[in-house]
């Protein structure tokens, strides 16, 4: 028998229907006499007809029962009698990628033992019984014991499914290394894919991809950052200049690629320039595979579930599936790189391979410059386009499918998208005022700071108190929903109107009790946000002997994955501090309620 019985019916009911149904069925147009039915379904040795019309499009049912009972109420006729006449409809049918416990609540409903399944096409592709259910779950409760549960197996399945993902894309880096002859560089970013790619594929072999709860979707994120980063290190030991210790450099290179991967854009290295061209592409890289790969890990944990079904509606209509949402995203954050890229030489960086460092850096909200002064010469028109290539990073997904879906059209704005707009332009003003910056200059750190790329050309050290208040603002909201940016999300902003009903018994009571999860959430994300960044403020205090004003800055810089900083972490900083920090910097990516989910599930 299973462990846990209970918890594999639980598992085993979430499987789509596709995976059981029978291929073994019939179909026959409405206008077929129904003797000529009745011998074509003895025949086939089946029980049921699926009648469909002229388009070919399932409208429904007779089963042999029919035949027999309902011809004798037409007897009249019975010659001329055809499938329209004695069939039921209309047909109840159910998507290919309907679970098996919706099947079996429709089934329930509509009190009927068996349903058609049709595909997005609504052409009939199989059916389901209710026996065949029955008996899934009767194998389920009587399967010995697995190596693994089925929610490990689940988890590991989606998360080997990320990491080939990430594994493909890093190939990029490795063929350019390869064509430049930077050998080293190449045999570091090779020995990464392959071990992605492989570990990928033994997760998969013991794991299974399916439907996940919010506690294992948080345990899919934190797993997912921690794992990219640890192989992510490998390519900055074999380039990365050799520390006093192993245990430093691991600790360096290890800060580094999880700089990358959580789109923090935190640096170690002070002069960029002097690192292989491959490499820093290599670097800039990582933001994009970790950022796009964030975009589904918070689809599937860190958001309220209204607004997952909302995306889902506006981008198929049906439910989202990993393949086609990473795939979707990869095309269009391309497009976008190559336009970008190429504006910028057409307005003279003629440097393709920097190019594609700075842009990517820039879509992926990572901050990583592909060298220390890079934007000191950039003109007006290219710090525009690197401003426009920042807040596109930070607009949600659905923004620029519809975006790309309408041909570069404008689609409509949404609110969040909005609200990020007005936040954005008062905060330039404010800052204009303050800081005592040209106006192009406080718009690029204005944007810099809300769409969490942490690019910037000045030593924000420097700023006065205003003007680290403005920017630590930006940093702590962030950008919008299903964004690479970090931040607690505009989103999460606009809920704080209905907040205060929590706190009123009479508003409490007309709230749903999802609405009312999410709610809490977002007041706990909030909290949590706020929380940790003091927390970490006072702990630079104390390891760096800076001021908390400026403390509170390079805190705000790490929980929110900005790397707008003032530079108090570097190499000279204490071992253990670096690496608390790269905890820090996955904890914030995680946007810290997926941490409070994996070890406290009751609150999701």
């Amino acid at each position: 028998m299973s462990l846990n019985p209970e918890r594999s019916v639980s598992y085993v009911l979430t499987k789509h229907v596709s995976s059981y149904m029978s291929k073994d069925f019939l179909l026959l147009d409405q206008n077929t006499l129904v003797r000529q039915a009745a011998k074509m379904l003895q025949d086939s040795e089946r029980d049921d007809i699926i009648v469909i019309d002229d388009s070919h499009l399932p409208i429904g049912i007779v089963t042999d029962e029919d035949i027999i009972n309902k011809m004798s109420e037409i007897m009249t006729y019975a010659e001329s009698a055809s499938l329209k006449d004695i069939m039921s409809a209309p047909l109840i049918t159910i998507r290919e990628k309907t679970t098996l416990q919706e099947a079996l609540h429709t089934m329930r409903d509509s009190k009927i033992r068996k349903l058609p399944v049709v595909s997005k096409k609504n052409e009939v592709i199989g059916i389901i019984f209710q026996g065949t259910i029955a008996n899934v779950i009767r194998d389920a409760t009587a399967t010995a014991p697995h190596l693994f549960s089925p929610p490990v197996k689940a988890i590991l399945g989606n998360l080997g499914f990320v990491l080939q993902f990430a594994g493909v894309l890093l190939l990029v880096p490795a063929v350019l290394s390869t064509i430049l002859g930077e050998t080293v560089t190449a045999a570091g970013i090779y020995l990464t894919t392959v071990l992605l790619l492989v570990t990928g594929f033994f997760l998969n072999a013991y794991g299974e991809k399916a439907s996940l709860n919010i506690q294992q979707a948080s345990i899919l994120v934190l797993s997912s950052l921690l794992v990219l980063s640890l192989f992510g290190t490998i390519p900055y030991l074999y380039v990365m200049p050799s520390q006093e210790s192993a245990t430093e450099g691991f600790v360096n290179a290890f800060f580094s690629s999880v700089s990358g991967f959580t789109t923090s854009g935190l640096t170690l290295i002070d002069e960029p320039e002097n690192l292989p061209q491959s490499f820093t592409f290599y670097r800039s890289f990582t933001q994009l595979v970790g950022g796009m790969s964030f975009i589904y890990l918070v689809i599937t944990a860190l958001y309220p579930e209204s607004k997952i079904q909302s995306l889902r509606g506006f981008i198929s209509g049906r439910s989202l599936h990993m393949k086609e949402l990473f795939g979707t995203i990869t095309i269009i954050f391309t497009i976008y790189i190559v336009i970008v890229v190429s504006l910028l030489y057409v307005f003279g960086e003629i440097n393709i391979i920097d190019n594609f460092s700075l842009v990517i850096s820039a879509f992926a909200t990572g901050g990583f410059l592909p060298t220390s002064t890079i934007l000191d010469d950039f003109g007006w028109q290219e710090q525009i386009i690197l401003m426009s290539a920042m807040i596109f990073g930070a607009l949600p997904f659905t923004f620029h499918y519809s975006f790309v879906r309408k041909k570069f059209l404008s689609p409509k704005l949404g609110k969040e998208v909005l609200a990020y707009f007005i936040i954005l332009s008062v905060a330039i003003l404010l800052f204009i005022l303050f800081s005592g910056l040209d106006p192009l200059t406080s718009m690029f750190y204005a944007v810099s700071a809300s769409t969490t790329s942490g690019l910037h050309s000045q030593e924000s050290v420097n700023f006065n108190g205003a003007t680290h208040t403005i920017l630590i603002l930006l940093m702590i909201i962030g950008g919008c929903a299903f964004s690479t940016a970090g931040g607690i999300k505009i989103f999460r902003l606009l809920q704080l109107r209905d907040c205060a009903k929590l706190f009123s018994k009479t508003y409490r009571s007309e709230l749903k009790p999802q609405r009312k999860k999410e709610l809490v959430s977002t007041v706990l994300i909030i909290m949590l946000f706020l929380g940790t960044i003091t927390i970490t403020a006072e702990y630079l205090t104390t390891i760096e002997k800076k001021s908390f004003e400026i403390a509170f800055f390079e805190a705000s810089s790490i929980i929110t994955t900005t790397g707008l900083t003032p530079d108090i972490v570097d190499l000279e900083t204490d071992t253990t501090a670096k690496m608390v920090i790269s905890l820090l910097m996955i904890i914030g990516r995680m946007e810290i309620i997926a941490v409070i989910y994996i070890f406290v599930p009751k609150l999701s």
